[in-house]
């Protein structure tokens, strides 16, 4: 009987989990069945179309037409620039303030935490107040800033968490072997924060990705516009291809996807040990 009401529990527990895969990835089902379809077909009922031919030049036109090429390599640059100054940021923000014994390093560290309760849209007039008087706005920096500054709070939570884990005797040791302070940080400490750093990677480019506000706000011309922008390419004053929009963004979304389903496991499992050694 015991057997029985596992056995049960268990199918059930399947039940629920399989029903909310289906309702989180019903969204992107959504989107490839719309982008298949023609202009005319989206204004029927159901939620979902059946085309009657496959429109794969939904996919063509967004491509070349949506200038894809151009705005994923910013996409790509930016983001991957991002990445890496947040990472080489919050390694050595995590150890001033966990490692080095200095008056104000808790209130720094608390200080720099506190960006985590700040949204990124929060900023966006004054950022572009700033902007326009630097003469900064329709370059890159106008997104690398406020992309860096806000994923860096969460950067030097996990950096922090993780760093508290490794023996302190192992920087004395080396600082005992002539050790000086860089070689100590990127030849010691930061090898054995591997799993925090791809972590940090990963959650600071999925997070930058798709974002659209800022770039909207700051970006003038195609120089510097990223993958979102594409979807404006065939948005017109009185009517606009909506079939071709929901390929821009399937092709949007696939790249984010993809590094969401690779790594995966490293996300789960770094937050999961950041958690619990913090």
């Amino acid at each position: 009987m015991k057997k029985k009401n596992m056995t049960v529990g268990k199918c059930f527990l399947w039940a629920v989990l399989v029903m909310m895969a289906v309702i989180q990835i019903f969204p992107l089902i959504w989107l490839v069945d719309f982008s298949l379809a023609s202009s005319t077909e989206m204004f029927t009922s159901g939620l979902l179309i059946v085309p009657e031919k496959i429109q794969w030049g939904n996919y063509v036109k967004a491509f070349v037409d949506g200038h894809f090429l151009l705005y994923l390599k910013n996409s790509v640059l930016i983001n991957v620039l991002a990445v890496v100054l947040v990472i080489l940021i919050s390694i050595m923000a995590a150890f001033a303030c966990r490692r080095m014994h200095w008056r104000l390093s808790g209130l720094v560290k608390m200080l720099l935490l506190m960006g985590m309760m700040i949204p990124i849209h929060a900023t966006l007039l004054p950022n572009y107040k700033m902007y326009s008087q630097l003469h900064m706005t329709d370059t890159i920096w106008a997104l690398l800033i406020p992309y860096v500054a806000f994923s860096l709070p969460q950067g030097m939570f996990l950096m922090t968490s993780f760093m508290e884990a490794i023996p302190e005797e192992i920087e004395e040791a080396a600082v005992m072997d002539g050790c000086g302070i860089y070689r100590i940080v990127f030849q010691i400490i930061t090898p054995l924060l591997k799993s925090s750093i791809v972590t940090v990677a990963i959650m600071t480019f999925l997070n930058n990705w798709n974002e659209f506000m800022m770039a909207r706000t700051y970006l003038k011309t195609d120089t510097w516009k990223t993958l979102p922008f594409s979807v404006l390419e065939f948005t017109g004053q009185y009517s606009s291809n909506y079939a071709v929009q929901f390929a821009v963004m399937a092709l949007t979304a696939a790249p984010a996807v993809i590094v969401y389903i690779v790594l995966n496991k490293h996300i789960t499992k770094g937050v999961a040990m950041g958690a619990v050694k913090g």
